[in-house]
């Protein structure tokens, strides 16, 4: 009902009081050309992942399930960026209609909640298969794994739905240009300012401590693992991709959640001033860029630090069928590895309360 009223009205007029806020000559030629590289490489690092998980690795183990529904995930979003670097590149002029401005705005959200439920989804898993491979290996199937990605895209949807009914081509008179935006009335900014701090606290918080509490813990198991069985390639190997993984998310996405925020007090009124109002939307676009690299990220940390992830991908470029033998990915050799450790660690713990004599 809310969504049929809204679109009744696609003529919108409004006018804004900072004209110039984040409208700079520079921004209109710097972002767009950002937008297509992440696009390219987003798009194709995305495609060939979806390609070999599911032609090659295929979807047996739990991992790969996730992977093949993060870049899937990220593929629905990289398909809009062609749009918004169109829209960035003609001075923030929305030249393609209401339908499609609700839509892509409506996938920016959606991927950012997607990405992030995933990336947290399985960084639990990783913490269940290293930290707790005997107690979860019951519960750690493709089922539950498959039956989790439904239930996030489920909430992913829910949560972006709000933005696809009040985001509309909006006539900006003063400007005399119509943008995509959220249409300025009393009720909308409430929307803004819930929009704005669900994005900050489920959106990246709440994952955000979920994903370190899990990496520290899987860490930490792994540093016990390599003390007993000295294996330091290994463990180092895993601990770097670690390292790498959460650095990547904290890197990409806490610029643009500070910003984020700030634009929340903008849309609450407790900013007013037009300078702070311009440093925040010449900033936003960028942190968006750092934010939308994840995309591409993702592929790279998640599968080709992975050796056999490699060897199965140069076989799908040279179109070859898979060799017979299994296929396992980076993570289920940290499985191996994190099994074999809690094994070795359980039996040393065993030996330390037996005889000398009984070696």
């Amino acid at each position: 009902e809310i969504c049929g009223s809204l679109a009744e009205t696609s003529d919108f007029n409004i006018s804004i009081n900072c004209t110039k806020s984040g409208r700079h000559s520079y921004i209109f030629i710097m972002i767009p050309v950002v937008y297509s590289f992440i696009f390219i490489v987003g798009f194709l690092g995305n495609i060939m992942v979806v390609l070999m998980i599911y032609k090659i690795m295929k979807l047996k183990t739990v991992a790969n399930v996730f992977m093949l529904n993060l870049a899937l995930a990220d593929l629905s979003f990289l398909i809009t960026l062609p749009l918004w670097a169109a829209y960035t590149a003609m001075g923030y002029r929305w030249l393609f209609g209401s339908i499609l401005c609700k839509l892509t705005s409506g996938l920016i959200t959606f991927n950012l909640y997607a990405t992030i439920f995933l990336l947290s989804g399985l960084s639990i898993d990783r913490y269940l298969a290293i930290v707790r491979p005997m107690q979860s290996r019951p519960r750690r199937t493709v089922l539950y794994a498959r039956i989790t990605c439904i239930l996030i895209w489920i909430s992913a949807f829910f949560l972006s739905l709000h933005i696809m009914c009040y985001r509309d081509a909006i006539l900006i008179k003063n400007l005399n240009i119509t943008v995509c935006g959220l249409y300025d009335s009393s009720k909308l900014k409430e929307i803004a300012l819930v929009n704005g701090l669900l994005k900050s606290i489920l959106g990246f918080f709440i994952p955000l401590i979920i994903i370190i509490t899990c990496y520290c813990l899987i860490g930490k198991t792994l540093v016990k693992a390599y003390q007993i069985q000295k294996s330091k390639y290994q463990s180092d190997e895993v601990l770097k991709m670690l390292v790498a993984i959460v650095a990547a998310f904290f890197i990409c996405w806490v610029p643009h959640h500070i910003f984020n925020f700030m634009d929340v007090l903008v849309h609450s009124k407790v900013i007013q001033n037009c300078h702070v109002e311009d440093i925040i939307d010449t900033a936003m676009p960028f942190t968006i860029c750092l934010a939308f690299l994840n995309s591409c990220l993702n592929p790279i940390l998640y599968g080709f630090v992975g050796r056999n992830f490699r060897n199965n991908m140069k076989r799908l470029v040279k179109c070859l069928p898979p060799v017979a033998k299994s296929h396992s990915s980076l993570s289920t050799k940290i499985s191996s590895l994190s099994y074999r450790g809690s094994e070795s660690f359980h039996l040393t713990a065993s030996k330390q309360t037996t005889p000398i004599g009984t070696h």
